[in-house]
């Protein structure tokens, strides 16, 4: 937990963004109390001497702008009333890092100062949301808050390691224990000894491999393919997935001893567009991230940040990041308008069909043979897709078209 010290004239004239800091989990010191100590941060107005230059944010009356850290210097920021959003999140960026998390949405806030216990008790955590909303962002922060900060963290992205070398890629194998295994290699459980294993969209597991995990969580303890002794392991394990895991359980997609087993103590994150309040926050946040050698950070102009909060975000996070990127691309001054932005998908006005018109009726034909085809395919969308004579990419768009007219077919259906 970081600490900040402002002077008596912050407090006095900025108040509401120490609050906005002491909200966003910064502890908030009274030097005439505690002595600072190594590391901590401070902020002053202008005028005063900073303490430690490297370390404190001077806060100056002025239009708005935004000076990170360099070479030694103080970061400084000016801005109004109107602008205190952007500014809080200009201060938090700067004082705590670029790549720090990012909260400023009373839900945002709450579930990382829940994670923050959670990361207190050595227990195994299961964190579930929609692709892009920070899943591994929030398995770091619990991570570096728990005791095992020193030790390694390595994250896993399950759907994306090959089943057939899952296995020996996870617990390791010996030299010759397959053809091609020309020596032994350690496998991620071995390699987050003393830290924390990250297994990512854990749903894409195959059902064999689950009842391995699964031991390895009860027994704490792994072996290596190709060799009869287990070997011991100190692993925190988190597990993050994009799917609803007790539906999944319920189609024996997922193993429920194993789901159990992970969601010791579940959390769940939401989509950006329910939690508006980390836009401006986040939207600060990459600027300093992604603004290069600038002295001067390009701010998110009103109008600009009133266009990010009425946006979908169908890409959650990951979009945001990209338009903010493009912003910056096409910012040629230090501020960032509306007409920098440039989203990957622009909000479509719903088209309202007459219930008889000849599109209306083959969509709903179109939707009434998927879900015929994969009720007799067992929900297989392999199988499917063969069936209909088309790609499992189109089978995946139509099924994503069904969602957006409110008809989830693929719901109780589709598996892998």
């Amino acid at each position: 937990m970081q600490t900040i010290f402002p002077s008596a004239a912050v407090l006095r004239q900025n108040y509401a963004l120490v609050s906005a800091l002491r909200a966003q989990g910064f502890t908030i010191g009274a030097a005439d109390k505690v002595k600072p100590m190594p590391g901590d941060l401070f902020m002053i107005v202008e005028g005063e001497a900073p303490p430690v230059s490297s370390r404190t944010l001077v806060l100056a009356d002025g239009p708005v702008a935004a000076t990170p850290f360099h070479d030694g210097n103080p970061a400084r920021l000016s801005y109004g009333q109107d602008d205190a959003a952007v500014a809080a999140g200009f201060a938090s960026a700067m004082l705590r890092g670029a790549h720090a998390p990012v909260a400023a949405d009373p839900e945002s806030l709450a579930l990382y100062a829940l994670a923050e216990r959670v990361a207190a008790a050595d227990i195994t955590v299961l964190i579930n949301g929609p692709t892009g909303t920070g899943k591994e962002v929030l398995a770091k922060a619990i991570h570096m808050g728990s005791t095992r900060a020193g030790g390694p963290f390595i994250a896993v992205n399950c759907a994306a390691l090959p089943e057939t070398m899952l296995e020996a890629l996870l617990f390791g194998h010996q030299k010759g224990a397959f053809t091609g295994a020309s020596s032994g290699g350690e496998g991620f459980f071995r390699a987050a000894n003393g830290g924390t294993l990250l297994l990512d969209e854990v749903a894409e597991m195959p059902l064999a491999l689950q009842a391995k995990l699964l031991r390895a969580l009860q027994e704490r303890e792994v072996v290596p393919i190709g060799a009869t002794t287990p070997e011991k392991i100190d692993v925190r394990v988190i597990a993050c997935a994009n799917r609803d895991l007790q539906a999944e359980v319920a189609e024996g997609r997922f193993r429920a001893d194993l789901y159990y087993r992970l969601s010791v103590f579940p959390l769940s994150t939401k989509s950006l567009c329910e939690r508006p309040g980390d836009i401006a926050a986040l939207a600060s946040a990459m600027v300093l991230r992604h603004a290069g050698n600038r002295p001067r950070l390009p701010w998110v102009t009103q109008h600009a940040l009133a266009v990010l909060q009425s946006h979908s975000w169908p890409g959650n996070v990951r979009e945001l990041e990209n338009v903010i990127q493009r912003a910056l691309l096409l910012c040629p001054g230090d501020a960032i308008t509306a007409d920098h932005l440039i989203f990957d998908r622009a909000p479509v006005a719903p088209v309202q069909q007459a219930e008889g018109t000849l599109s209306n009726i083959v969509q709903l034909s179109e939707f009434a043979a998927i879900r015929e085809t994969l009720a007799q395919c067992g929900g297989s969308r392999i199988e499917t897709a063969r069936r209909l004579g088309i790609s499992e990419r189109t089978l995946r768009y139509r099924l994503a078209k069904a969602r957006e007219q409110g008809e989830d077919i693929a719901t109780r259906r589709i598996s892998a």
